[in-house]
């Protein structure tokens, strides 16, 4: 088949650029549009189909609903996890992790359809388009892609316009927000968040607006690892996707792993967005406090070093890269013995851990009790130690004082 008689896949979410998209590219190219969207969470089975409603009824072929939930957990979240990600030392990474997964996912689905040609509704100004890019052409040089929406300037009116006019279904309109949600968390844009002085008003908020309102009374709880894998809430084996969503609905009704955060784009300039990550929160410190009890200082600060430099990899669509698999081994590695149990108190607006126990806690293993006795040498020993590590000191004192 020639890529003129080829299907087109387009990645869709329903929102008016993807919407704009369906009929443009038909109409444009003369090819059938294959609607297709990656659930790596936030899709409600009433949401997905509303979506496959929308995508026939602007005209696309086939519409396609392909889980990747699990892979997204499997694949990227448990190194986020491992890692201890976080940009600015205060966002998750809540969306735009899975863009690697969802582009291959697309690059695949071409591949069954027979497809050469795959096109998003990404705009000329945010991250997204060079994370969909850079995956797509790592995964198949000669795959053609299209960004009707960023190519040609389209701006919101224009596409209203053009929906309008053909008498197919607009997006809802009315809302101040754009908002962005999946297993990791929820991102908010808004006039607010365009500059960096004022919060968004807290009925914007998703998944807690009513947590200080109609605060929740304070509740204790544990979390269970197993090499590092989250396995169990309050004492409940889950699978991994299971328990992020439930502690995505516990936390969110605390406010837990609200923020606003102020950042640097793929693209080099600063960009500002509220997000929710009530999950992303509760799993980073419960998974942090149990480090600290089985892991060495220097096995913590390596890790901390790649676990940066891998956090930057996933935000600029670089998860493809053959380094963040090396980092990968090393993050699987210093996992090896982070089981344990983590127990913690939520309160509205705050996240307590008030403990931890591990079979490979280094702090049950020594002999010795902090401050209170050695155990494991003797005073005289103690005082040569202190000597010995004062020597750098004692010789650049001397050094300085013939100068």
């Amino acid at each position: 088949m020639t890529s003129k008689s080829t299907p087109i896949v387009l990645a869709f979410s329903g929102g008016l650029d993807t919407s704009f998209c369906v009929p443009w590219l038909r109409e444009t190219y003369g090819r059938e549009v294959v609607t297709a969207t990656v659930d790596t969470g936030g899709i409600s089975p009433d949401a997905a189909q509303k979506l496959e409603q929308r995508a026939r009824a602007l005209g696309a072929s086939r519409h396609i609903l392909i889980d990747r939930k699990r892979e997204f957990f499997d694949r990227v979240i448990r190194y986020l996890v491992a890692g201890n990600v976080r940009r600015g030392q205060l966002y998750p990474l809540c969306v735009g992790a899975e863009r690697g997964l969802q582009a291959q996912t697309l690059a695949e689905l071409a591949a069954d359809c027979g497809a050469t040609t795959v096109a998003h509704g990404c705009t000329a100004a945010g991250n997204d388009q060079v994370r969909f890019e850079v995956a797509l052409r790592t995964l198949n040089p000669g795959l053609e892609v299209l960004a009707p929406v960023r190519d040609n300037s389209w701006i919101r009116k224009e596409q209203l316009a053009y929906l309008e006019s053909r008498g197919m279904p607009l997006p809802a309109q009315g809302s101040r927000y754009s908002i962005n949600r999946g297993l990791w968390g929820v991102t908010i844009g808004g006039q607010e968040t365009l500059t960096s002085a004022r919060s968004i008003p807290e009925e914007a908020w998703v998944l807690s607006a009513s947590a200080f309102s109609k605060p929740a009374a304070p509740s204790d709880h544990s979390l269970s690892f197993d090499r590092g894998v989250p396995v169990a809430l309050d004492g409940r084996p889950m699978d991994p996707v299971e328990l992020i969503e439930a502690l995505e609905e516990l936390g969110g009704r605390y406010a837990i792993g609200r923020g606003i955060h102020v950042g640097d784009t793929v693209l080099g300039t600063k960009g500002r967005v509220a997000f929710e990550a009530p999950a992303a929160e509760t799993l980073i410190v419960a998974h942090r406090e149990l480090e600290k009890l089985v892991l060495s200082a220097l096995q913590s600060r390596i890790k901390d070093q790649v676990a940066a430099v891998y956090g930057d990899l996933v935000h600029e669509g670089k998860q493809l890269d053959l380094a963040c698999r090396d980092i990968e081994a090393l993050l699987e590695s210093s996992q090896a013995r982070v089981t344990g149990d983590v127990f913690f108190t939520l309160r509205p607006g705050s996240l307590f851990v008030t403990g931890a126990t591990s079979p490979y806690s280094l702090l049950a293993a020594s002999k010795g009790v902090y401050g209170e006795s050695a155990g494991e040498w003797s005073a005289a020993d103690a005082l040569g130690y202190s000597k010995v590590l004062s020597l750098t000191g004692v010789f650049q004192t001397r050094a300085g004082a013939g100068s």
